[in-house]
């Protein structure tokens, strides 16, 4: 979350790990974003935004290791909404908790002392909405975790009536307008969203202001807006955001399957697969951030755009690759190569080959939307009808 933040800790010797932290934050580098920021605990433990750091840095290291961080198993029918909980390894949990517990009891002694204390008003509002994000995509508890993502943008609110230059407030404001404005009406009348009717365009222009004019959340607004915008069917407006994080942040491999992504949304295949030979460049000569990157992550990517350009053929050998070495693959990922592989086997006139990847992608863990596509298209063949039904915009 806060770039200038730490950028401005890294001038101060009395915590050099906070920047390092950021460094390794938003270039994919979870382990190393955790040790840096408990060291920075270590050194100050008193500090109510280094506990959120940290609980910040174990909630993104488990949606990368579900495959929850890019758009393309996000927008489509895959939603995270009907995506399945994520499994946090042994101990994540109780150490995200422990952090947020912490930063709230931090920020409920200051303001106990001060009402008005903004900075202990934001940093409550930044725990309660990473709680609320935890809930929502960790485990599932959807009515809890509304109300903390509702409770974090009244503190915010709060912020913004007491301090009214701080524009980094308004991020919360910005997610929430669009989250409740996207929510069903039964959802939008529950009691403790009384007062917030939500304006989903409203949301957008307001982190567009965060991330333009922001300070600490600068980076994490123009992050969101690129994954909305992304879902509002927007390409154009999103790929100005990634190759400026690409400029700023180049360790960071997941930008170049969005850019790949956002090209293929736009119906520009050479751009889209000139993002991905970018990657297996940067991997080929080891740069820094891109040799972990599997082989088969990328043969899936360049599969997956060739399935959408209806080049079956091409892409089937792509998927063979991506599908058969699917346990070094995140758990989404992997079921995506199965069911990409039946579809494209499918769509040449190969239905047995099919059949037996259907087969492969259903029986995967844990159940999801494409374990119900793999089910159904076991025994009925998936066609080109069905796959042009797909590029429909998803329901608001």
């Amino acid at each position: 979350m806060i770039l200038s933040y730490a950028l401005l800790l890294l001038a101060s010797p009395q915590n050099p790990w906070v920047a390092k932290g950021f460094d390794h934050f938003y270039n994919v580098e979870y382990p190393e974003a955790i040790a840096a920021f408990q060291k920075a605990l270590a050194a100050s433990p008193a500090e109510p935004r280094l506990h959120s750091h940290l609980a910040q840095a174990v909630l993104f290291h488990v949606m990368e290791r579900a495959g929850a961080l890019e758009s393309e198993l996000v927008t489509g029918a895959n939603s995270f909404i009907r995506r399945p909980r994520m499994e946090p390894l042994p101990g994540e949990e109780a150490l995200f908790y422990e952090q947020i517990e912490a930063c709230l009891k931090l920020s409920a002694d200051a303001l106990a002392k001060n009402p008005n204390d903004d900075a202990s008003l934001y940093a409550q509002g930044v725990a309660l909405g990473l709680r609320g994000t935890w809930r929502f995509l960790v485990k599932k508890e959807w009515l809890d975790a509304l109300r903390d993502v509702t409770a974090a943008r009244k503190a915010h609110n709060r912020v913004a009536e007491i301090n009214p230059g701080r524009i980094d407030a308004r991020m919360m404001q910005g997610v929430h307008d669009y989250i409740v404005g996207s929510l069903p009406l039964a959802y939008r009348m529950l009691g403790f969203l009384a007062g917030f009717r939500g304006d989903r365009e409203q949301g957008i222009r307001t982190l567009q202001l965060v991330a333009a004019k922001g300070d600490e959340n600068k980076v994490d607004a123009a992050i969101l807006l690129g994954v909305i915008l992304r879902r509002e069917r927007r390409p154009r407006e999103v790929i100005p955001i990634l190759e400026d994080l690409l400029r700023r942040f180049p360790r960071n491999y997941l930008v170049l399957f969005e850019l790949s992504q956002m090209y293929a949304d736009l119906g520009d295949r050479n751009q889209a697969l000139a993002a991905l030979d970018r990657l297996v460049e940067l991997k080929r000569t080891g740069a820094p951030g891109f040799r972990r990157v599997p082989a088969e992550r990328i043969a899936l990517a360049r599969g997956n755009v060739l399935f959408w350009y209806e080049d079956p053929v091409t892409a089937i050998p792509l998927l063979e690759s991506a599908a058969k070495a699917y346990l070094s693959l995140d758990p989404n990922s992997a079921q995506l190569a199965w069911v990409r592989l039946g579809q494209c086997l499918d769509m040449a006139g190969r239905r047995e080959d099919a059949r037996r990847a259907f087969t492969q992608a259903a029986a995967l863990k844990p159940s999801s939307d494409l374990t119900r596509t793999a089910r159904r298209h076991i025994n009925q063949p998936f066609t080109l009808a069905d796959k042009r039904k797909m590029d429909l915009p998803p329901p608001a």
